[in-house]
C-alpha cells in the first residue's frame, strides 16, 4: 500500500540576488539532487549563477521549510540576444518553425532558467506554487523554460499551468541529452 506523501509546511520568499548569494551552496545543492547530477556539478555552476544574478529583471523566489532550509527554488531573467540560451533557442526556433515564429517568441520573455524542488518535498504543490510566485509582477508578455524530455513531475506542472511545446528533443551545445523548450502567454 502506498501512501501519499505528508504535506510540507513551507513559505515562499522572493531573495534578492545578496539573499541568493549567502544561500548559493545550498541552492546548488538543491539543484544537482533534484536534477540528479553529481554533486561536483555545484562548483561548476556556481558562477553562471551569479552571473545570472546580474542580468535585467532578474528575480528569485524560494520555498523555505520550518527549519530555514530550502525546499524549492525558482529564478530566472528577461531573456535577450546574446544570451548563450536565448542564441541556442533562437537557433533551434528558426530551423524547426521559421524567423517568424522565432522573432514572436524571442522578444518580450523572461526565461524561466532554474525551477527546482528537493526530491523529498515533490509532489505537494511546491514547484507550482514557486512558479506562480516568481511570475507574478513579471512585465514580459510570455515566460520559456527547457527541461529534459521526459515523463516528469515537472512536465505535468508545466502542461498543467498551459506551457506548450515550441521545440522537442533540441540538443543544447555541451548536453547529450535531449531537451524540450516550452512557453506560454503572461499573466499565468
Amino acid at each position: 500500500m502506498t501512501t501519499a506523501p505528508s504535506p510540507v509546511s513551507a513559505h515562499l520568499v522572493a531573495l534578492s540576488a545578496d539573499q541568493l548569494r549567502t544561500r548559493l551552496g545550498e541552492a546548488l545543492t538543491l539543484y544537482v539532487t533534484a536534477m540528479g547530477y553529481p554533486l561536483s556539478t555545484v562548483q561548476q555552476r556556481a558562477p553562471m549563477w551569479l552571473s545570472h544574478m546580474l542580468r535585467p529583471g532578474w528575480r528569485c523566489t524560494a520555498a523555505v521549510g520550518r527549519d530555514g532550509a530550502l525546499l524549492a527554488i525558482g529564478y530566472g531573467y528577461l531573456g535577450a540576444p546574446g544570451q548563450w540560451w536565448h542564441e541556442q533557442v533562437r537557433r533551434g526556433l528558426v530551423a524547426v518553425r521559421g524567423v517568424p515564429a522565432a522573432d514572436e517568441w524571442m522578444t518580450d520573455y523572461f526565461e524561466l532558467t532554474e525551477l527546482h524542488v528537493r526530491p523529498d518535498s515533490q509532489g505537494q504543490g511546491l514547484g507550482e506554487n514557486v512558479l506562480r510566485h516568481l511570475m507574478d509582477g513579471v512585465t514580459a508578455s510570455r515566460v520559456l523554460l527547457s527541461t529534459p524530455e521526459g515523463p516528469t513531475r515537472a512536465w505535468r506542472l508545466y502542461r498543467r499551468v498551459g506551457f506548450q511545446d515550441l521545440l522537442r528533443d533540441y540538443l543544447f551545445a555541451g548536453d547529450p541529452r535531449p531537451f524540450a523548450v516550452l512557453g506560454r502567454d503572461l499573466p499565468l
